[in-house]
């Protein structure tokens, strides 16, 4: 049975859907008939481990000793922009441009080239120094060059409570900072690492680290760059592989397949991911304004499923769970059927600085709870704070027309079908918010159709929502999961399962 985000409304009352961890909340249209009382805009700080000594943000200018530098630096070793120390105390945003993501320019080289000073230092989220730095040495054991890199999952950002610390039989020799980071047992560590060029990527990396492929790795680099290119989301994961006494596993993808997945939500496989706290270890200046527009679609996706007011808990976790539909391993009882409850549960700051800077910025929606005006709500892990939205039929159908291409085409279709809109009709319509054609500059402005989606029965509305996300990816997702059976082995596939699994056998008890 297909899981949606479908919606009720009696009396303000929360459900849970037991299997995401979903919040389900209803609601009627109701557009206030007089002023609210307004509290001050609240918006987490915009402030990155960014620093002017290195390169880009997480690129160290020297190796640590004793590690094996890269064969040369890489172009976004431009140094990019620091937030000053008032900015990294301030509880304001910076400031965007006016309609930045109108018309992005994905073939940027440089971080001065973003839309403005400090644009989307939201992405970088602070952890520990020493842990930074633990994970910063496991990139430069890599000798091909990684251009972009993010750490993520509970190895990085704890989903429970982190039990007592005791000797760890899963990392060989870690790092004491990671050791402390993680406590108990340890986890294995997740990375992606963003390349230029995938087979020189996989023949300079066979050839330093033939252990962490397969057999498939004997066959040569060409052959693992097509599995990897031609078969699920465009990414090739080595797992359960030990990179300066750590167990780590890491996929490798193309810049331009990320770029693309960011942008236009083609799978959702990696736009997903970055949608939740990561830890940005390498920066690249095309993949943060990609990025950014995926940060910003995701709350604009999730603002069409919430009603006119609504908690950061509320949105937080439909943004979460927006990767979840679909996903194979939530069918097959191989994850923890809590997970999107316990990611938003322990790191809800980290939402609020990946998230408040966007929202703070956009023009229909903003805290309205006066707990947020203190200094200390950035880092508060106990309160949720309130916000509304305006639910004016123009601006939500803005927000659809705003929606990423790969996304918004299968709605349209969704509701071509559901209105019985003429082909001809529909197709002039497709034409007139055509987005690919790089002579015109077009204001993405909804129509009367966009309007008419918005303003859809909230229970249909979630449901073809969903229906979409869905298609979008369950089968990326599944031949994913179906080529890591070949990429990583069957011993190491097998491990990967018994462990999900147990995950889920936890999130039952």
């Amino acid at each position: 049975m297909q899981r949606s985000f479908t919606t009720l409304y009696h009396r303000h009352q929360r459900l849970i859907n037991p299997s995401l961890g979903l919040v389900i909340i209803g609601w009627q249209y109701r557009i206030p008939t007089k002023p609210t009382p307004q509290h001050p805009r609240c918006a987490a700080s915009t402030s990155s481990d960014i620093s002017p000594q290195t390169g880009g943000p997480g690129d160290p200018k020297t190796p640590p000793s004793g590690s094996t530098p890269l064969s040369k630096p890489f172009s976004p070793s431009t140094p990019g922009p620091s937030p000053s120390p008032n900015q990294r105390s301030s509880n304001r945003p910076s400031e965007l441009p006016p309609d930045w993501d109108e018309n992005p320019d994905y073939s940027i080289q440089a971080f001065t080239d973003l839309p403005s000073t400090n644009f989307g230092t939201n992405q970088h989220i602070v952890i520990d120094n020493e842990f930074k730095e633990a994970l910063r040495q496991i990139l430069w054991r890599f000798r091909a060059p990684i251009r972009y890199a993010f750490a993520y999952g509970s190895g990085v950002f704890p989903q429970t409570a982190l039990k007592p610390p005791i000797s760890s039989a899963l990392h060989p020799h870690p790092n004491p900072a990671i050791s402390a980071v993680q406590g108990g047992t340890g986890k294995m560590i997740d990375f992606i690492f963003g390349v230029s060029y995938t087979q020189h990527w996989h023949s300079l990396n066979i050839h330093q680290h033939r252990d962490h492929y397969s057999a498939v790795g004997s066959l040569g680099s060409s052959l693992v760059s097509s599995i990897q290119e031609k078969w699920g989301a465009g990414v090739y994961f080595n797992p359960y592989v030990t990179v300066n006494g750590t167990l780590i596993k890491y996929g490798v993808v193309n810049l331009d397949t990320l770029c693309r997945d960011l942008s236009q939500w083609d799978t959702l496989y990696l736009a997903g991911r970055l949608q939740k706290p990561v830890k940005i270890l390498r920066d690249d200046p095309r993949v943060r304004l990609a990025n950014q527009v995926n940060l910003i679609s995701a709350v604009r996706t999730a603002l069409l499923l919430l009603p006119s007011k609504f908690t950061e808990h509320d949105l937080y976790r439909t943004i979460a769970g927006i990767s979840y539909l679909g996903d194979p391993r939530m069918s097959l009882g191989a994850e923890n059927l809590n997970k999107v409850g316990n990611i938003v549960k322990h790191q809800l700051p980290n939402f609020r600085r990946l998230y408040a800077p966007l929202i703070e910025n956009l023009p229909n929606v903003s805290f309205h709870d006066p707990r947020c005006s203190s200094p200390t709500w950035v880092d508060d892990p106990d309160t949720d704070s309130t916000l509304v939205q305006d639910m004016d039929p123009t601006k939500r159908g803005n927000m659809v027309r705003r929606l990423p291409i790969n996304f918004r085409k299968k709605l349209y279709f969704r509701y071509q079908s559901k209105f019985q809109i003429p082909e001809l009709e529909f197709q002039k319509m497709m034409e007139q918010s055509n987005d690919e054609d790089s002579s015109r500059v077009r204001r993405k402005q909804g129509g009367a159709f966009e309007q008419r989606v918005a303003g859809d029965e909230q229970i249909s509305l979630n449901r073809e929502v969903s229906a979409v996300l869905t298609d979008i990816i369950k089968w990326p997702s599944y031949s994913q999961s179906v080529k890591g059976i070949i990429t990583s082995g069957f011993g190491r596939s097998w491990r990967y399962l018994r462990e999900k699994w147990e995950k889920n056998r936890e999130g039952r008890r």
